[in-house]
């Protein structure tokens, strides 16, 4: 089974600053909700002195009518305040969280393709989802617990030495001997907390696969060694889990552990002190009072530490999203020049020399690549598979940028384009005709929002649509499923041309649009076709000889090279290669 990939870890100080970056725009809230905790933390530190004049008072025969109201006074009102500072603080969190999601789902949305192919989508997915989750307590309660618990600690200590010292003494000792131990315990905590995210993220990745690939599981019997392999993961999760929790439980039950040896010790040596004098009862008793106090304060601290730790991990992972590559939609041109204005009707495609490959070590897919397409009419790319034909499509929409040469639309390198305006005029329909989940109408006008009813009529009948919209319960408003589950692979791939049709494009790049279709259908979207290119630059990837025929130049494209360019006439008769694809075509036919 593979293994979660590691995410790089980040300094504290990039840390902070990442979670500074977060919790920057609601400062005032949270200033405000840090401002009623220390309220309430003072109405607490009022509690043991109150409660020690009451002994006074006992012992005195006094009336104790006003310092049980008071008592009871700072305790609701103490609740109170702290109550409107916590809701207050778990408010700005869920903001902070909200923020976050949009901002990293902006990005990942506006990811570069190299940057999508190189990372699981799943993994992808569990950064928006679950780690955005984590920076809800670690963005506000953290960083308030951390500030008012250090206040509340600093002032309750100040306090107990005002009492007696000696004590003071021995609870610092016992404080800073536990406090020690578990200062050891915090980077197994984080490093836990790291391994587990990263797991959970590797859930949503295997679950995804198999997801992505469902009818292909149940076809190949599948089922049992794909729930393995989740459910490997969910054990891995479950044990990072399990070990991040044994560290927080290490650490969270060593504040009990530090109050209850300092209580014992205060116990016994302030006893000791009571009798012979050295402080009062009263005194013991309001020291106690504040050594419980104690608790509150210092699990503060520790439970900002501990979720420092665990958020550390989700900050790293959300920053590792944030630095992937993405494309800015509104650019400005490589060029300072804006170029002329682009020009109407059909467009114009030139590659100069273009070499490119997907990435450093692989091999080149296309090497001095060169060929012009004038506008309008049909431009057909043909060749073994392999051969560099669909990067073509790529490298035109920038999706990936030419690693030499260069690429020309209307005469203007795409690099300086606005992507925007690069493909606002460009339809674009893919080999595999990918179709959303949602209602058709809603995959229809996916690139042209505003589409009129008349229009989209229109379009309809010219893919051959119509048919299936008019015996479908709820026409265009009906849900075609999971990736288009509920539609065939012709109705999918007729689905993505009137789609790009209804977009106007000026050039047309079709990637085996018709590889689908029967016979009837795939001769009347090819007559739509070749209507289509007599306004519009079609560029087009066929294997069917029937389509390729249709072409008013042919590119024979072999090893990521050009070899030939011309019509189906010429290149029979001049290269071996394109005749031999069209005789195997033509026997295929004959049978």
């Amino acid at each position: 089974m593979t293994t979660a990939p590691e995410t790089p870890a980040l300094s504290a100080r990039e840390t902070w600053r990442a979670l500074y970056r977060h919790f920057r725009p609601h400062r005032a809230t949270v200033a405000l909700g840090a401002l009623l905790a220390l309220i309430g933390a003072a109405t607490g530190l009022a509690q043991p002195l109150a409660a020690r004049e009451l002994v006074d008072r006992l012992g005195g025969d006094a009336p104790i009518t006003g310092i049980l109201l008071l008592l009871t006074g700072l305790v609701v009102f103490g609740t109170a305040i702290e109550a409107v500072g916590s809701f207050l603080l778990e408010r700005t969190a869920e903001s902070v969280v909200l923020a976050a999601r949009r901002t990293l789902i902006g990005r990942l949305l506006r990811l570069r393709l190299p940057e999508v192919e190189r990372t699981q989508p799943g993994d992808l997915m569990s950064r928006i989802t679950s780690d955005t989750t984590l920076l809800r307590a670690v963005t506000t309660q953290s960083i308030v617990s951390a500030a008012t618990g250090g206040l509340a600690f600093v002032a309750t200590i100040a306090l107990m030495g005002w009492l007696d010292p000696v004590l003071l003494g021995v609870t610092l000792g016992v404080i800073v001997v536990i406090g020690s131990a578990v200062a050891l315990v915090m980077p197994h905590i984080s490093r836990a907390a790291k391994r587990s995210q990263e797991a959970v993220g590797h859930i949503s990745t295997v679950l995804e696969r198999a997801f992505g690939a469902f009818r292909t599981v149940k076809a190949s019997g599948a089922e049992e060694r794909e729930t393995e392999v989740v459910n490997a993961a969910a054990r891995e999760a479950w044990r990072h889990g399990v070990r991040a929790a044994k560290w927080q439980s290490v650490a969270g039950s060593s504040v009990g552990l530090a109050v209850q040896v300092s209580f014992l010790a205060v116990l016994g040596i302030g006893g000791a002190r009571v009798a012979s004098g050295a402080i009062t009862v009263s005194t013991l008793v309001a020291f106690l009072l504040f050594l419980f106090y104690l608790i509150d304060p210092v699990s503060k601290m520790l439970g900002a530490v501990t979720q420092y730790q665990v958020g550390s991990a989700a900050v790293a992972r959300i920053v590792e999203a944030e630095r992937l590559e993405t494309e800015e939609p509104a650019a400005a041109p490589r060029i300072p020049s804006p170029g002329p204005a682009s020009p109407p009707g059909p467009a114009s495609v030139v590659f100069e020399d273009v070499t490119f490959r997907y990435r450093e070590g692989l091999p080149y897919v296309h090497q001095g690549v060169s060929f012009e397409v004038p506008g309008p009419g049909m431009t057909a790319f043909v060749g073994p598979s392999g051969a560099g034909k669909t990067t073509v499509f790529g490298l035109v929409e920038r999706f990936y940028e030419a690693t030499g040469g260069r690429v020309l639309v209307d005469g203007r390198d795409v690099r300086d384009w606005p992507l925007a305006g690069l493909r606002a005029a460009i339809g674009y329909v893919e080999q595999d005709a990918p179709v959303l989940a949602g209602t058709l109408r809603e995959n229809l006008v996916f690139a042209a929002p505003d589409a009129s009813d008349e229009r989209i009529r229109e379009v309809l009948v010219r893919a051959r649509l119509d048919a299936l919209v008019d015996r479908l319960p709820e026409g265009l408003d009906t849900l075609v499923g999971h990736r288009g589950s509920k539609l065939s692979g012709g109705e999918r791939q007729r689905v993505a041309v009137a789609r790009a049709l209804l977009r106007r494009p000026r050039l047309l790049l079709l990637d085996e649009a018709t590889s689908q279709l029967d016979a009837v259908n795939e001769l009347a979207l090819r007559d739509v076709v070749a209507e289509v290119a007599r306004e519009v630059t079609v560029l087009v990837v066929a294997h069917r000889l029937s389509t390729v025929t249709l072409a008013d130049r042919i590119v024979v494209m072999d090893a990521g090279r050009v070899r030939a360019v011309g019509t189906h006439e010429e290149l029979v008769a001049g290269d071996p290669l394109y005749g031999e694809l069209a005789a195997t075509q033509f026997l295929a036919t004959g049978r």
